[in-house]
């Protein structure tokens, strides 16, 4: 079976290829070679190539530049997507779209499910959602969409490495309190994906996918809840244990309204799991032992 992957250099798209099963083909492209805002572009690639599966890990994921940024947002996230949809329709490819939690407004006191009303607070999420709808109208049942949130992992930039800098930097931190979610490790998100391409290949979500007309939307998070203190606490801690930090630093939550950012973010993120869980045959690990995982695996690198 042939995958074709966008966003190649990205954290998930990085993933995806070191995990990426011995019996799949695979087709990788960055920004640079597949801008997927081109459409003349996605068309020559993605026909010449005629993968059965694109993974689109590709998109503007800069949560505050994106409210001044708004046309860059649009172009990749809605546009891009709406791209790869229609030429995943002319070619007869199924598209596994990568989304986000930033797609809800964070007023649930429950963890998310994939029917639930969507109410994006900003530029990032409103593009995102634009692209979820574009690949609908497009694709139809021959897409499944991925929500995700808090993503890290040992490639680019992300939450954990900034936190390990300043952590042996700074004497102090003060760190989000009030904003809750659950991390999520990409090397985990990329044994799902991986999954799940088994189960479309031999049809067995199809099977299972009643709505026959929509795209299937599934969450994928790894397992727990914590906030950015929590997130950033057990950085630390496992990091210290590692020797990956010399010493810890006192650490305090403060809440978001005293950090103010020019995107505003859900309070509350948490994913509901449960049908990603089934159909993918995949479980959840909880978030703290996937941290000590990845931060294992930097350690082996430095």
């Amino acid at each position: 079976m042939k995958v074709l992957i966008t966003g190649k250099n990205g954290q998930l798209g990085s993933e995806l290829q070191k995990t990426c099963p011995s019996n799949i083909e695979l087709i990788c492209f960055g920004s640079k070679d597949l801008d997927i805002s081109n459409v003349e572009q996605v068309n020559e690639l993605l026909i010449s190539h005629s993968p059965d599966i694109v993974i689109n890990a590709a998109a503007y994921t800069a949560v505050d530049k994106a409210e001044t940024d708004v046309g860059q947002a649009y172009a990749v996230n809605k546009q891009g997507a709406a791209n790869l949809a229609s030429t995943c329709k002319h070619i007869n490819a199924k598209l596994l779209h990568i989304s986000t939690d930033f797609v809800f407004d964070g007023t649930s006191t429950l963890p998310y499910t994939a029917s639930d009303a969507t109410n994006p607070l900003g530029v990032y999420g409103a593009s995102k959602l634009a692209g979820e709808q574009a690949i609908n109208e497009a694709l139809g049942s021959q897409a499944i969409i991925v929500r995700t949130a808090w993503v890290y992992s040992v490639f680019g930039n992300n939450f954990v490495k900034t936190m390990l800098r300043l952590m042996s930097e700074k004497e102090q931190l003060g760190i989000v309190g009030d904003q809750v979610g659950t991390p999520t490790w990409a090397a985990g998100l990329a044994d799902m994906l991986w999954a799940l391409v088994a189960k479309t290949s031999d049809n067995t979500i199809n099977e299972q996918h009643s709505s026959a007309n929509n795209s299937l939307i599934l969450n994928w998070t790894d397992a727990g809840v914590a906030s950015w203190y929590d997130f950033a606490v057990a950085i630390q801690e496992l990091a210290v244990e590692q020797g990956l930090l010399s010493k810890a630093i006192p650490i305090s939550a403060i809440p978001a309204a005293s950090y103010p950012t020019p995107a505003k973010r859900p309070a509350f993120s948490v994913l509901n799991k449960a049908q990603a869980e089934e159909l993918s045959g995949v479980k959840t690990v909880h978030w703290r032992a996937q941290l000590k995982a990845m931060l294992t695996e930097l350690k082996a690198q430095a």
